[in-house]
């Protein structure tokens, strides 16, 4: 039998309820600061993420599913989010309306990686980006955004990191201070540590190697690199969230995967953190836009794997609403009857009551069997005999006795007697 893929996974009726709830949570947040939706497509230019990821990132070497269309096009499967809305703030013209301009996003991301917990070659994202406007309170807005939605989720014992990178300007100084004090710790290093010190030395920060990990708690820090400007801008950033009673803890190993950010970084992650707990993070990319060759576009955002945050949602203990329940069984008790049962079922339907229906003539028993597997709570009977009455037989499923009333009148029956049942 054909099997799906490795490094995805089938999402099944019983996980609806919460995936419902993080998405409708995320959605409602988002309203409530006046972001608003966009989609872009699944696939994309591949140049758009090799240009602005980093030639020497994961993402950039070994991640991507790129592929050769007919056209001869090097195409790519959405492998992040911000840069496909970066590209469409650009190309659409949306510097036109008033700055920022507040989006937000669920979309599946695809990268060949090694499956772990929470996180499959197809997995899915929540996220927002704010364009058009550099000030930290816009930085302060999307962190207290996704702090928001994991509070309004139950999950309120996640610890938020906090960094800055500084600038373009300030950043040769600082990757030349990192080259300087890993050099003569290269045999300490691990292989990939080795590679990057060459290639993308602030990646090394990110090594999850506990021999590296230790010589990184000596490394040089970033902020002691940051100029004028970008310290200001963190200055202000902490007072914000200080002013909005966010907890933060300034963690100076935290750079993030991609190349394109600048200045503030930040991750949530749980209580028991592990090599790959991060449940969302972002960053400020100001300079982002310029990598495909547009004006310079302010920007901060962020990204949260749905599938990490169910984890936590489970480790948390918050239990999500199920589905509207069925509260209407509608039987057929022949064939004949078929038509008329989904024309009720329809008019309940209108009215907001849960219902399901059966497709074929039966009997009532067989019926009552699946009404029963349906948890509903009344069935409607309709047979030749209602039918030629013009009635049809109500049966509470609790046991009471079954009434009849006329057609016309049904749903106004059908709804008394859910009210008594209720």
């Amino acid at each position: 039998m054909i099997q799906r893929p490795r490094g995805t996974t089938d999402r099944l009726p019983d996980m609806a309820p919460a995936w419902r709830l993080v998405t409708e949570t995320f959605q409602r947040q988002c309203e409530l600061r006046g972001f608003v939706p966009i989609s872009t497509p699944t696939i994309e230019r591949s140049e758009l993420f090799t240009r602005t990821t980093g030639d020497a990132t994961d993402l950039a070497q070994k991640e991507m599913y790129s592929f050769e269309d007919r056209g001869g096009d090097s195409l790519t499967l959405r492998s992040e989010g911000t840069a496909p809305v970066v590209r469409a703030y650009v190309q659409n013209g949306l510097h036109n309306l008033p700055q920022p301009v507040k989006l937000y996003y669920i979309t599946p991301i695809f990268r060949y990686d090694r499956p772990q917990a929470g996180r499959y070659r197809e997995h899915h994202q929540i996220g927002a980006e704010a364009l058009g406007d550099a000030s930290p309170a816009v930085d302060a807005e999307v962190i207290d955004l996704l702090w928001s939605t994991y509070r309004a989720l139950g999950i309120d014992d996640l610890r938020l990191e906090l960094n800055s990178l500084g600038d373009p300007d300030t950043r040769p100084a600082y990757r030349q201070a990192l080259v300087d004090y890993f050099t003569p710790l290269a045999d300490r290093l691990d292989s990939e540590s080795r590679e990057r010190l060459t290639s993308n030395p602030l990646r090394i920060l990110d090594s999850k190697s506990p021999t590296v990990t230790e010589l990184c708690e000596r490394a040089p820090r970033s902020l002691d690199y940051l100029g004028e400007p970008a310290l200001a801008h963190f200055q202000s950033l902490q007072a914000l969230l200080e002013s909005l009673e966010i907890a933060y803890t300034i963690n100076h190993r935290l750079v993030r995967g991609l190349d394109y950010y600048n200045r503030t970084v930040f991750e949530f992650v749980p209580p028991d953190a592990g090599s790959q707990s991060t449940v969302g993070g972002g960053g400020r990319y100001d300079y982002l836009a310029e990598l495909i060759g547009a004006a310079h576009v302010p920007g901060v955002g962020f990204g949260s794997g749905i599938e990490r945050v169910l984890l936590n949602l489970e480790r948390s203990g918050t239990t999500a609403l199920p589905p509207q329940p069925i509260d209407v069984y509608v039987a057929p008790l022949a064939d004949a009857a078929v038509a008329e049962a989904m024309r009720l079922a329809r008019r309940l339907r209108i009215t907001g009551v849960g219902v399901e229906c059966g497709f074929r003539g039966a009997s009532p028993r067989s019926h009552l069997r699946r009404a029963s597997r349906s948890q509903a709570r009344v069935a409607a009977l309709i047979g030749q005999r209602e039918m030629e009455r013009g009635v049809v037989a109500l049966k509470p499923l609790n046991g009471t006795a079954q009434v009849e009333v006329v057609q016309a009148e049904a749903v106004n029956g059908i709804q008394s007697v859910l009210a008594e049942e209720t």
